[in-house]
């Protein structure tokens, strides 16, 4: 191999040499590589869920076909215009994933580059057995939009002591310990916008799940609930 090299032409070497340093400017910091075992085990747990925020870089179409539980999806190609949407996590801690760990690699180092303190990557989805799910879990401000919006169906999972003092217009009170009641206000459509809300994501994400194995396509549940921003537009009841 040495002598191979030794006998490259002096205008491989240079182009080799540009290479080299292009590749290092890019990934000039070294990036933690979290492995899919402790990933999947914070995901499933609802107290280390809420410590960190994970991002999945693939696709729209890749992320809908299965993802790690709780990530948010933001795709390579939009990450750079999306960052003022991320504003507000850029001291806590943020795990990016994907295929195979290039994509998630190349993302990471542009929040390392646009002053996110704490940021690692991680084993791809097709590195490691992750447990995969369907529904989407979004950011506080795709949820007031779609409230804004008004075409959705939104199931508010907290308790009933607290839905009966306000809530966000239009939802429908459902315990997570019955997530069947759910289907008793959902349309026959499969397609229908569907989004789930509570505390903390947590509840909100049993009630998605129990949608997404019934067969809903496009349920998503709010990652960050009434105890975790307080510019959600809850109506006083």
């Amino acid at each position: 191999m040495r002598k191979a090299f030794l006998n490259l032409t002096k205008g491989a070497m240079i182009l080799g040499t540009i290479a080299t340093l292009s590749v290092s400017s890019i990934y000039a910091q070294d990036i933690e590589v979290l492995t899919g075992d402790k990933l999947e085990k914070m995901e499933q747990d609802n107290k280390q869920k809420e410590k960190v925020l994970v991002i999945d870089v693939r696709s729209a179409e890749e992320y809908q076909a299965g993802h790690v539980k709780h990530a948010i999806n933001i795709p390579l190609d939009e990450f750079e215009a999306s960052l003022d949407r991320l504003e507000a996590y850029k001291d806590f801690p943020i795990i990016t994933t994907c295929n195979s760990g290039k994509k998630s690699s190349e993302a990471a180092q542009i929040l390392l580059d646009n002053g996110f303190k704490d940021v690692k990557n991680s084993e791809g989805v097709k590195e490691f057995d992750y447990t995969l799910y369907t529904f989407e879990s979004i950011l506080p401000d795709e949820l007031i939009k779609i409230v804004e919006e008004g075409n959705a169906v939104i199931f508010d999972a907290r308790e009933a002591k607290d839905f009966e003092k306000s809530a966000l217009p239009g939802a429908i009170n459902v315990s997570a310990d019955e997530p069947e009641k759910a289907l008793e206000h959902v349309p026959e459509d499969k397609d229908a916008l569907i989004v789930t809300y509570c505390y903390s994501g947590n509840r909100s994400a049993v009630i998605a799940e129990f949608l997404e194995k019934e067969g809903y396509t496009n349920v998503k549940n709010s990652l960050d609930g009434t105890k975790e921003n307080d510019q959600l537009p809850l109506e006083e009841k």
